[in-house]
């Protein structure tokens, strides 16, 4: 049996989570731009008032990624967007995002 970490009791508790669709640039390469997805995400996963970051890659299309990530209230998803790696991650220009959106607990 799985044991639960923190991270798995935080899920179901309230806070701000986030889906977001982002692709890999036509132009860019499947490696490049993966590597640096994991990067991102290592990154947030350590961000104060973060407590999940991952990114679901679509096994029909590489290039298309699912993001979901959990943090724990407004404060800490403002943080996130002003990160040096968050900024870093845009600055590239590697991905491109399709769509987002913010959602709580039902």
């Amino acid at each position: 049996m799985q044991q639960l970490t923190q991270t798995d009791h935080q899920l179901g508790t309230q806070g701000v989570f986030v889906t977001a669709e982002i692709h890999i640039k036509a132009e860019v390469e499947l490696a490049t731009g993966v590597a640096a997805i994991q990067a991102f995400c290592a990154a947030m996963n350590s961000e104060p008032g973060c407590t999940m970051a991952i990114a679901l890659q679509d096994p029909n299309a590489p290039k298309q990624f699912i993001f979901w990530e959990r943090y724990n209230d407004d404060a800490a998803i403002n943080a996130h967007f002003i990160a040096p790696h968050t900024q870093a991650f845009i600055k590239a220009g590697l991905t491109e995002l399709k769509q987002a959106f913010q959602s709580t607990l039902a």
